[in-house]
């Protein structure tokens, strides 16, 4: 028989030998009990000495995958089970097939960046980027930074707390990842259902049990068992849209209160709010007694700058400091100390107000392409606040279909099935606008509804 070899890399050629020969008879190349060349003649094919065929002959002697004959030479070993694993049949996922694909993508990730005050924040960086600088931050947070969130929270949200109760880290991943390890395996933490399914993902990786709380139109439910840990989004659920109101808050502080349990409040985007009277948050209502606040900077800014924070109950801070004293900063001390400049100027509230606007215009624009272009069978939810909303597909359609006949004609939205621990019998989509354009919006919403209508 001829074995087709050749040459590439840095590998030793023994070992090219033996590989080449071993995806061979792998891939069913070489059928069983068929006899290789000798060493001598081999070599003299490959131009290669015979001791490098030897070496490789013996390997795969070693490994079972060929035997040897007393003078008559080596032959390929059978098997009755396949090497490699067959392959599965093409499932469909909801996923971008390919982002060059994508002209309209709808996801809640976004941000305007053209918005973005580019100017403030390179003079600012300019003025920090220096020598001063370059060494990392305490891993708790630049005290600068931390002071003017904890004197942002109070104006924005009234959660008064101290510097010492602000922790700084690059998302609310990284934040929640310290938490459970502070908190220990053995606590036993209730997600929103549907809810955020990175949280979910987070805390199992941690080894934390969790169990699923529903919501209703209130918010989340009060949870039926012992749990020590509460993770939900009052001010907009994600990803229904719902605002907790007053007397469901009220309710799950008492229970709180009542079982010893500590409530995480993740206000991810409470900065948008396009209907009805501010709610206090949980943590103004419990004065951070059993409250940890979530704040982030991802959806007022940029997603790319990767600067949240935490802050704990002052019972929390000591514990949680001398059981994390040996970590590092996951931020950019450069990148804090701009912000902390960019909000103590002022820029923050004055960036803010003029993104409110923004962002309004474009849900004004959203809510009235739908309602132009879909029939009443399409339900939009949760459209009170945030940067996107949830439209309730009619029984025709479901979530899969809707989301690949949406790509087929370069538009991405996303799934809310993810969402679920116990899964869902509603189709719905989860539509984000705040990367779009009002044209972008316009024509999207458009096209998608003629290949979801027709």
């Amino acid at each position: 028989m001829e074995l087709s070899i050749s040459f590439t890399g840095d590998s030793a050629k023994y070992i090219q030998i033996y590989e080449e020969i071993k995806h061979a008879i792998i891939t069913k190349k070489i059928h069983a009990h068929t006899q290789l060349p000798s060493k001598r003649a081999l070599a003299q094919t490959l131009d290669v000495s015979v001791h490098t065929i030897k070496e490789a002959y013996e390997q795969l002697l070693a490994e079972g995958y060929i035997y040897s004959k007393e003078r008559s030479g080596y032959y390929i070993a059978p098997f009755d089970f396949d090497w490699l694993q067959q392959e599965q049949p093409p499932v469909f996922t909801p996923s971008i097939s390919n982002a060059n694909d994508i002209q309209f993508d709808f996801t809640n990730g976004h941000v305007d960046n053209e918005a973005f005050p580019y100017a403030v924040w390179h003079k600012l960086i300019k003025k920090h980027f220096n020598s001063n600088n370059l060494s990392t931050s305490p891993w708790e947070g630049e005290a600068t930074l931390r002071t003017e969130i904890a004197r942002y929270v109070e104006r924005s949200r009234g959660v008064v707390c101290a510097t010492s109760q602000v922790f700084v880290y690059s998302g609310t991943q990284s934040q929640l990842q310290a938490l459970c390890h502070f908190l220990g395996g053995t606590t036993r933490v209730g997600l929103e259902e549907p809810g955020f399914k990175r949280v979910r993902a987070v805390l199992q990786q941690c080894g934390l049990s969790t169990e699923a709380i529903p919501v209703d139109n209130s918010g989340v439910t009060l949870p039926p068992t012992t749990i020590h840990m509460l993770y939900t989004t009052p001010a907009h659920q994600f990803p229904l849209g719902m605002i907790m109101t007053m007397e469901r808050r009220a309710a799950l502080l008492q229970w709180a209160n009542s079982n010893e349990a500590l409530i995480i409040e993740d206000d991810y985007d409470s900065e948008y709010r396009y209907k009805g009277l501010p709610i206090p948050s949980l943590a103004k209502m419990d004065q951070l007694q059993r409250v940890i606040y979530f704040g982030t900077f991802s959806k007022t800014l940029l997603p790319s700058l990767r600067i949240s924070y935490m802050i704990l109950p002052k019972s929390l801070v000591i514990p949680f400091m001398t059981f994390h004293q040996d970590q590092k900063s996951v931020v950019s001390k450069v990148d804090q100390l701009v912000l902390a400049d960019f909000l103590a100027q002022g820029q923050f509230d004055k960036h803010l107000a003029k993104m409110r606007t923004i962002y309004r215009k474009k849900q004004q624009a959203l809510l009235a392409a739908i309602s132009t272009h879909f029939s009443n069978e399409f339900q939009v939810i949760g459209e009170k606040s945030g940067l996107h909303l949830v439209i309730k597909l009619p029984p025709y359609l479901a979530e899969n279909r809707a989301i690949q006949l949406a790509q087929e004609v370069g538009i991405q939205v996303y799934p809310c099935s993810t969402s679920y621990q116990n899964g869902t019998i509603d189709a719905k989509v989860i539509i984000g606008y705040g990367g779009l354009t009002l044209q972008q919006i316009n024509d999207g919403i458009a096209l998608l509804a003629s290949v979801w209508q027709s």
